[in-house]
């Protein structure tokens, strides 16, 4: 065959393909000054005889004149005896076929007792053929070709196609169009009649253009929930089609799905009256929101952009923070279950979530809450006796007045908004523990991606939020799943406390927390606590020395907020683990306590005992006058001398005391009040053991069982020390601090007001 067409491009080819390599390898090899400049243009040379070789390729391609008939149009022209012939074979075909279709359709007509009329009396009567949308042809030529048992058209109940009825619209005729959406809205619609809808419209997704968004709307809140396995699939179908053909219906598609996260509403009325208001049924909640959920994945499937979309809908479609219990777990647990199946808006849907429950959490007061259980078990107690004062009590009606007498709901708490938070905790406890155990192994790499997650979300929102009660237990949570998780979030809070860019408030904030944490997580080992203390007294020790020999050495909470706070942390933890720290060796123990040197921290200028919580300070001051680490009785009498109460005038009336939380500041992980998710927080959670008189004395006695049953186990609720146990203590003095501050939402200190 040779080279064919085109050898001249060939050649070229070739030449430019030596040129090319020759250059290059002189580049290479040659010690020229302007090597670079030949291995470059030796690369180009040979990269431009692709051209030659493009040209020499295509220039000999052989195409058959039969393909170019069908491909480009390259039609013979039929001429002579050949042509003649051609034509009058092809009409001779075409009236034989044509014949006999109409004659068979005639004996059909014939043959069908339905399509004839009986003749009735009277001349002008005659046979009437219903106007049913004919069928179209089985054999149909459509440019000499044959369709062989093609599938017929399918017609909608008004005698027309959807295509027609859009077709009318555009042109101005709304008749049928109303008509279309009032039968989609029909309220008995049966399953056969939403697949034939749904199948008429997949047929024309793509005549679905903006125009006939209301349309649209009607579609997609068709009753496809609780149908049958096809009326879903074909829905399902129908959502793939228009969101690939119509991505403007993104957002629709989208709002429609996620309104079904929340269980719908079932209203009887009678006449004008609602008489009844009851949820949906709650054994097709799964399945509803298993669909839900499917429909999401489908649609993410066939746009990848569907995240970035659905993320501002779920913001709006959360219902309002008073709606019922059950519709927040429903909408929640659903929000939660979008995370695994979209991972990129798992944070963002923390977010969501836990601002949400912030809301609720400083909207239920820790004395409210506890106000409203202790007047809930008043009243249960109070009708408790009141039956049993009855004066005639019949034995059939005492079965039940062990019912009235329980607290209705057992774990349901009696503060309503406590009650909605108590439920969406436990969801998010439950999310977290499923997202982190998988068949009760531990999976490290998920859990540190959800670590990383709530990490961001407790900087935004949680550390910044100050006196909430429960929320923060989610990170509690989930370090108790393993050590490392609770360093680093200890790590983490040390770095905000020794920053000196971030703001004092939240310096603060971070020095109670990690004071809390040391103090109240029970998985905490002693080594680690230890390890945080080894950090936070020298850093008080660096920074004591700092500022004594400066014009700032003196009392000033504005100025010093930070190390107040950190002191206050170090009293905390060493409050709460200072019996474990002695266990075992108890020289040892003391050793390292005295190593920490409390009695510079509590004597320098900057006089930490008098900003910290009065609570605090007389434990710890209780607890070191014991072990003789330092005695702080004299600086607390000088304080409370400096803060008498003041009469607001001389002829009498209240008297005004200073503030006695200067710092503002609260205990992240005070006791855990919520009843049922408060029983996944109760194995990890370190209870105030109570410091008895013989304790303090030397004989240690086991802590009270009732401080594990009842939730005031905290010494800042009153469960401290006797009056008799104090040394060298003036009364009066004592009692100015006996009161802790409102932002602890802790009731008076009664301890000194014991009998003696």
């Amino acid at each position: 065959m040779g080279l064919g067409r085109c050898s001249c491009a060939f050649w070229l080819a070739v030449a430019f393909d030596i040129m090319g390599l020759g250059i290059l390898l002189i580049g290479v090899f040659a010690n020229l000054f302007f090597y670079d400049f030949l291995i470059y243009a030796g690369a180009i040379i040979i990269f431009l005889s692709l051209i030659w070789w493009v040209f020499w390729y295509t220039g000999n391609i052989e195409v058959p004149p039969q393909e170019l008939e069908d491909d480009v149009g390259l039609l013979k022209k039929d001429t002579g005896v050949v042509g003649l012939v051609r034509r009058l074979s092809s009409r001779l075909t075409n009236g034989f076929r044509s014949s006999f279709g109409r004659n068979k359709r005639n004996k059909g007509q014939r043959g069908n007792p339905q399509t004839q009329r009986p003749a009735q009396a009277g001349p002008t009567q005659q046979a009437v053929v219903l106007p049913m949308a004919q069928p179209v042809a089985e054999t149909m030529e459509v440019d000499g070709r044959e369709f062989i048992n093609s599938p017929k058209f399918k017609t909608v109940r008004f005698g027309g196609t959807v295509t027609d009825i859009l077709d009318k619209f555009l042109r101005g005729d709304t008749s049928d169009y109303e008509l279309l959406k009032h039968q989609l809205l029909d309220p008995d619609i049966k399953d056969a009649q939403i697949i034939n809808w749904l199948q008429e419209f997949r047929s024309c997704v793509t005549h679905l253009t903006k125009d006939f968004e209301q349309l649209v709307s009607v579609i997609l809140r068709l009753p496809w929930l609780g149908r049958s396995q096809d009326v879903v699939e074909e829905y399902l179908a129908f959502l793939s089609n228009l969101v690939s053909a119509q991505t403007v219906y993104l957002r629709s598609c989208l709002s429609v799905t996620v309104s079904n996260f929340i269980p719908g509403r079932i209203v009887i009325k009678e006449g004008d009256v609602d008489i009844s208001d009851s949820d949906d049924d709650e054994e097709n909640l799964p399945r509803n929101f298993d669909l839900c959920h499917r429909a999401l994945e489908v649609i993410a499937r066939y746009v990848p952009s569907t995240a970035r979309f659905l993320m501002p809908i779920l913001r709006e479609k959360f219902p309002f923070i008073n709606k019922s219990g059950r519709t927040l777990e429903c909408y929640v647990h659903n929000l939660l279950r979008i995370t695994v199946a979209f991972p990129v808006l798992r944070q963002e849907i923390l977010e969501l979530v836990i601002g949400k429950l912030l809301r609720l959490d400083v909207s239920a007061p820790r004395s409210d809450i506890e106000d409203a259980e202790e007047n809930a078990a008043q009243g249960a107690d109070e009708n408790g006796a009141s039956q049993e004062e009855g004066l005639f009590d019949m034995d059939e009606d005492k079965e039940n007045v062990p019912n009235s007498s329980s607290p209705p709901g057992g774990d349901v708490m009696a503060h309503t908004v406590a009650d909605r938070l108590d439920v969406l905790m436990m969801v998010l406890l439950a999310y977290i523990k499923d997202l982190g155990y998988v068949k009760g192994t531990l999976e490290l790499t998920r859990t540190k991606e959800l670590y990383r997650d709530l990490i961001a979300v407790f900087d935004k929102l949680i550390l910044p939020t100050h006196a909430s009660c429960h929320v923060q237990y989610v990170i509690f949570y989930l370090c108790s799943f393993r050590l490392g998780l609770a360093e680093a979030f200890l790590e983490h809070l040390w770095k905000k406390v020794q920053s000196p860019s971030n703001p004092a408030v939240i310096r603060q904030t971070a020095a109670g927390y990690i004071g809390s944490f040391l103090a109240r997580a029970k998985f905490l080992p002693i080594p680690t606590v230890k390890a945080c203390l080894d950090l936070l007294v020298p850093w008080l020790h660096q920074y004591i020395d700092s500022q004594n020999v400066g014009s700032k050495a003196f009392c000033d909470v504005s100025l010093h907020g930070p190390f107040y706070a950190t002191c206050q942390a170090v009293f905390y933890t060493f409050v709460f683990r200072h019996r474990q720290m002695l266990e075992g060796n108890l020289r040892k123990g003391l050793a390292y306590l005295q190593m920490l040197n409390f009695e510079q921290i509590v004597m320098c200028q900057l006089n930490p005992l008098k900003v910290c919580l009065p609570a605090v300070t007389n434990m710890f001051a209780e607890i070191t006058r014991k072990y003789q680490l330092v005695f702080c009785y004299t600086i607390i009498e000088r304080n409370n001398r400096q803060l008498l109460p003041v009469v607001r005038s001389s002829l009498g009336g209240d008297s005004l005391t200073t503030n006695a939380n200067p710092l503002d500041s609260f205990f992240p992980f005070d006791p855990y009040l919520l009843k049922r998710s408060g029983k996944m927080i109760q194995p990890i959670y370190q209870v105030w053991e109570e410091v008895s008189l013989c304790d303090v004395d030397g004989a240690k006695q086991p802590a009270k069982k009732d401080s594990l049953t009842e939730e005031e186990d905290d010494f800042l609720r009153g469960e401290s020390l006797q009056s008799e146990a104090v040394v060298g203590l003036t009364p009066g003095s004592y009692e100015s601090h006996m009161r802790s501050p409102s932002s602890v939402g802790s009731p008076p200190i009664a301890f000194m007001q014991r009998p003696f």
